[in-house]
């Protein structure tokens, strides 16, 4: 009996890091942020940057959460991601600073993917519940003054306050930015992370088998061209 026992715990054992490694990613995309240089171009002298500027192909904003199989924490951790965006920002330019005076943003977060069909599957209905919630929102609130050390074209460091509407919930949050200006692109890369009790979600649990931990980031990272 003890033999069968020892046996039996053993293929348990075996199964759980079987699953273990089924289930969670060994590695995961790192998190979005801008590529920073020594040799950045800067903008043109003469080069309006004033205007509207609209989403670029490119863009890409998603999800990064951690999670546990039981008690076992995941080694990296899970990341969905889109490019479903829509929006715009609209800039002023005076005496050579850059001012972002408005901007609105768009995803579609019925449409992450991760590296694992089953997690895309369930966060239709639990957690983000995107069947019901399908698009996540952000307006900015308070115009965003830019250093002049962003026309040298290098990245800067900046922080936007505005509106996020996630889950059917909006709450006025500061996210700080990494932000870069050429001639022909603006962009903003930035992440959030939060409690999932912020906006009315549930951190997910598939059958209290697999459970995520307390906290969700949501990043992106934004390309902008001239409309």
């Amino acid at each position: 009996m003890l033999a069968i026992g020892g046996g039996l715990v053993a293929v348990a054992v075996v199964a759980f890091v079987a699953v273990y490694f089924l289930l969670f990613p060994t590695s995961s995309p790192k998190p979005l942020s801008l590529v920073t240089s020594t040799a950045a171009t800067p903008v043109s002298p003469g080069t309006q940057l004033a205007g509207r500027w609209t989403i670029a192909p490119g863009s890409v904003a998603g999800y990064r959460v951690r999670e546990k199989l039981g008690f076992l924490p995941a080694e990296s951790d899970a990341v969905g991601r889109t490019s479903a965006i829509t929006g715009e920002a609209t800039f002023t330019e005076a005496k050579g600073v850059v001012t972002a005076k408005a901007a609105s943003f768009v995803v579609a977060v019925n449409t992450l993917k991760s590296d694992r069909a089953m997690r895309d599957e369930h966060i239709h209905t639990i957690g983000l519940q995107s069947d019901r919630y399908p698009k996540a929102t952000f307006v900015l609130s308070s115009p965003v003054t830019l250093p002049r050390s962003a026309l040298t074209g290098h990245v800067i460091s900046v922080s936007a306050t505005g509106v996020f509407t996630v889950h059917g919930t909006s709450r006025r949050e500061t996210v700080p930015l990494q932000m870069s200006l050429s001639d022909s692109a603006i962009d903003a890369a930035g992440s959030l992370t939060f409690p999932w009790s912020e906006f009315n979600m549930t951190a997910p649990s598939v059958g209290g088998f697999v459970n995520v931990t307390n906290h969700a980031t949501m990043e992106f990272d934004l390309h902008l061209q001239r409309a």
